[in-house]
């Protein structure tokens, strides 16, 4: 699933590329695209962007906002990719990628196209952001907050540190796979209960959030350039790496879970000892 880092990369290309692009035509591919688009003005969703230009392109939590009109009554294309959804910039001539959904040709001749193998993402036109569902209730951009304010508004919750760290109406934009890289450079366990952590932990949290996503935000940039259907992560320290070195001890990285819901961590440099209901976590060498 894009998160922060990957997006705001997206975004930075984004507006090197389409700001000013002007939308000869439309095509949503059925059934898959009729299942990821949202028309919330009920106007036709490929009528009502055609012709229309893209004035600005920004990121809000895992969102790309596009700002298509803003008078008489402003228009929003905003993407919500999920776990599997891909934009793509391309020309007509361009071999079409499985699942490519909904293709947005410019008048100049290039072309948008939004691929989602799982079509779980939504792409919803808008005039109103406040009507995409959670859109209103996200939390403050990680690099917008301060350490106090990060510590207020950390203390209502009780539960797992990792699953804090996911919730967009907590901060906006981290995901299941940058709250493994950010509790490991913080070292700590993910399952531990927010109210467990000292205010020394918390302040560590808080500048191990700021430098991961920082420093992941540089190489994705440089790893992905213009090719923004890329999710660079090879640079992981944890996420993923179930069975390789922990790169502070080289102790193999343990795993909870499955599929795309799973959680890395090393148990060495992540102390936690047992997790409720699931027994020690497990290594590849257990």
């Amino acid at each position: 699933m894009p998160e922060l880092p990957e997006l705001e990369a997206v975004c930075g290309v984004l507006k090197r590329t389409v700001i000013g692009e002007t939308i000869h035509s439309v095509k949503v591919v059925p059934p898959g695209g009729l299942i990821v688009v949202r028309d919330l003005t009920n106007a036709g969703f490929e009528s009502s962007l055609a012709g229309k230009s893209f004035q600005s392109v920004e990121r809000r939590g895992k969102y790309i906002v596009f700002t298509l009109q803003t008078q008489p009554a402003p228009l929003y294309l905003v993407l919500n990719p999920k776990l599997t959804g891909r934009l793509q910039l391309a020309s007509p001539a361009d071999k079409k990628k499985p699942r490519t959904l909904v293709f947005l040709q410019f008048e100049s001749g290039g072309e948008l196209r939004y691929r989602d193998q799982k079509q779980m993402g939504q792409l919803y036109l808008t005039q109103d952001l406040q009507n995409i569902p959670e859109f209103g209730s996200m939390g403050p951009e990680p690099f917008d907050i301060s350490l106090e304010e990060f510590r207020v508004r950390l203390k209502p919750y009780l539960g797992e540190i990792k699953g804090v760290l996911t919730r967009g109406n907590f901060v906006a934009g981290i995901g299941n796979a940058y709250a493994d890289e950010i509790l490991w450079a913080a070292r700590l366990h993910p399952f531990r209960k927010r109210s467990q952590l000292t205010p020394a932990e918390v302040e560590t949290l808080y500048h191990a959030m700021q430098s991961t996503l920082q420093n992941a935000l540089v190489i994705v940039r440089e790893q992905m350039g213009d090719n923004i259907d890329l999710e660079p992560r090879e640079f992981f320290a944890v996420h993923m790496k179930t069975g390789q070195p922990c790169p502070r001890d080289g102790t193999p990285i343990s795993l909870i879970g499955a599929n795309q819901r799973i959680t890395n961590f090393c148990r060495t440099c992540q102390p936690g000892g047992l997790i409720k209901g699931m027994g020690s976590a497990r290594s590849i060498s257990d």
